[in-house]
């Protein structure tokens, strides 16, 4: 129970309050507001006003290794093979390549998307544009505006924005109570295409590092994201717009070179064998998602490519495995032996089960239960283990078996 003079304490202190925050909020006018610091302009629409910039990477330009013409260049197929077959005749002039920038990593009802990256393919090259929250008041007019810019384009390409880019805007949209214009888009999230091709090899699949190894870009005073949040709170406080020029930069280089990927990526999965692969790594990655889509052929070529480049031990033997095992169940045989007695001849995880196909070989294809024996038995002297003293015990009976009905077996 709360004594009269606590009560009075709290209603003296509540009212206090409520005339600070009475009137409306003022903010100081900035000494260098965003339209004075970027290219670009306040628009204003039915829901407010916000700010926009845009960019042009005219078609001769090149981001590392790729020509912005190359990627205006592409098939309308060209996603086709990534996608699963979700994406099939869809020209690059309906593609649109988004990322935000957010006041925090973790996302949730209450983080804000206060600027979204969109790009997309155009006549003259490859067209950027930001759209920006001044201040938190301005998403409505920012969401009406990104609503129709999507309208123009059928494919959505993001890079983990499955995950994260898109369940947060559609968060945003909810709790503006607009409609999310996500529905009618297909999405390709590069992510996952990057991480089959590029995991084996690199130790981070995250963008600005396939960007400087495989595109060969090098950012100059980047801002790392982790920061992104803490200079625009900062903005929010002191109105300075110089702060937010590198996040505007950060954002139009990822947008930039998530779209140069995506004219590298899907041509792996479209087309492997026609990819100038110098790393044997990247040719396994590749080659088990092939095996998953049933494309067994390609796969043990790329396998045995892999195996020609170079590769470091723990995952030569494992590929040597792997192409051992498919080149069985695809009936080859010779070729099946020949990897698993290479498997069997030499220290490694995969030897005695190596031995164990040898033998089975010989059991199964050539009759010859003598080699098949000598061969268990070689496992065995590596590794003791029930299944393989049952092949020996079987063996050894076939062997007695045919010794006696061919003298001189033995």
């Amino acid at each position: 129970m709360y004594s009269s003079d606590n009560l009075d304490f709290l209603r003296r202190t509540i009212a206090r309050i409520d005339r600070k925050y009475a009137a409306p909020r003022t903010l100081a006018p900035a000494a260098h507001p965003v339209e004075k610091i970027l290219p670009g302009t306040i628009v204003t629409t039915e829901h407010g006003a916000h700010f926009e910039t845009g960019r042009l990477w005219e078609s001769a330009r090149r981001h590392g290794s790729v020509y912005m013409s190359d990627i205006g260049d592409l098939p309308a197929d060209f996603l086709n093979s990534l996608s699963g077959g979700e994406i099939a005749g869809c020209p690059p002039s309906r593609w649109v390549f988004l990322d935000t920038e957010t006041t925090g990593l973790a996302g949730g009802a209450g983080t804000y998307a206060f600027l979204i990256g969109v790009g997309h393919i155009a006549p003259e090259g490859f067209r950027l544009r930001q759209f920006f929250l001044r201040d938190f008041s301005d998403e409505a007019s920012v969401l009406h505006a990104l609503t129709d810019y999507l309208s123009a384009f059928d494919v959505l390409i993001t890079y983990n924005g499955k995950s994260y880019d898109q369940p947060l805007l559609e968060t945003r949209f909810c709790m503006s109570r607009r409609r999310h214009p996500f529905d009618r888009m297909l999405h390709l999230d590069l992510l996952h295409g990057a991480r089959r091709l590029w995991k084996l090899r690199l130790e981070s699949c995250r963008l600005i590092e396939l960007e400087n190894q495989i595109l060969g870009v090098e950012r100059d005073g980047d801002l790392p994201g982790e920061l992104i949040p803490y200079y625009y709170f900062d903005y929010l406080r002191t109105r300075e717009a110089l702060k937010l020029v590198p996040i505007f930069h950060h954002n139009a280089i990822d947008i930039l070179s998530l779209a140069c990927l995506t004219a590298i990526v899907p041509q792996a999965f479209r087309a492997p064998e026609e990819m100038a692969f110098r790393h044997g790594a990247d040719l396994i990655g590749l080659a088990r998602w092939l095996l998953r889509e049933g494309r067994h052929d390609e796969a043990v070529r790329l396998f045995r490519k892999a195996v020609d480049l170079g590769l470091p031990d723990e995952l030569l033997f494992r590929t040597l495995w792997e192409a051992a095992v498919m080149e069985k169940r695809m009936g080859r045989m010779p070729a099946a032996l020949a990897a698993f007695t290479d498997l069997a001849a030499s220290r490694n995880p995969y030897r005695v089960r190596a031995l164990e196909e040898v033998a089975k070989f010989y059991e199964h294809h050539e009759r010859n239960y003598m080699m098949a024996l000598e061969v268990t038995r070689g496992a065995l002297a590596i590794e003791d283990t029930p299944a393989l003293r049952q092949r020996e015990c079987r063996l050894g009976k076939r062997v007695t078996v045919a010794n006696r009905r061919l003298p001189g077996l033995l």
